[in-house]
């Protein structure tokens, strides 16, 4: 289960994502210092914490930690979406009332997601494929039906390509750090 990063979880991991590279408590400690005032050892709590839970790995260095993130935080608030989407008894509807909810520029993100998630597709003089012969409802036992003729196309050769499920995004249970 992925939970939500609480406040100051969300600053520290902020820092470690925008930096992208190995830090250590000091470095974010100066720099939260510059919003507010804060102690090295709270954020050497949380930066423990956020290896305990797997969202950084960490390497010794002298008497210190360097600590890098494990996923991106793309990564991490697709793990939140997910989850929560995945909480709705009717994922449809869930979706809509997400869309409406966007700006103008979400929503063009979403259309190039999804066209990167489908990849090349067929172009705008394509026709589209044709629908069933008849329905499922109206078709004939297959005691009784012909054989089908080896050299057409199958109902499933001839049906738009579905797009995969994205493979889960990488999260905490995905790091070194035990839980």
């Amino acid at each position: 289960m992925v939970r939500p990063l609480g406040e100051l979880e969300d600053a520290v991991m902020t820092r470690v994502w925008k930096w992208n590279r190995p830090v250590t408590v000091r470095e974010v400690l100066e720099d939260l210092k510059l919003e507010r005032s804060i102690a090295y050892t709270t954020v050497m709590t949380v930066m423990d914490n956020l290896h305990q839970k797997g969202w950084v790995r960490r390497e010794s260095e002298g008497r210190a930690y360097r600590y890098e993130a494990v996923s991106t935080r793309d990564a991490y608030a697709a793990s939140l979406m997910n989850e929560d989407w995945g909480r709705s008894d009717n994922r449809a509807a869930a979706l809509v009332a997400f869309f409406r909810m966007m700006s103008a520029d979400q929503q063009e993100a979403l259309r190039d997601a999804v066209r990167m998630v489908q990849g090349p597709g067929p172009g705008p003089t394509a026709e589209p494929p044709a629908p069933p012969a008849e329905s499922a409802s109206r078709a004939e036992p297959a005691s009784r039906a012909e054989p089908e003729d080896s050299t057409a196309p199958s109902a499933e050769a001839s049906a738009p390509p579905s797009a995969e499920p994205a493979p889960p995004a990488p999260g905490p249970a995905d790091g070194d750090g035990g839980r």
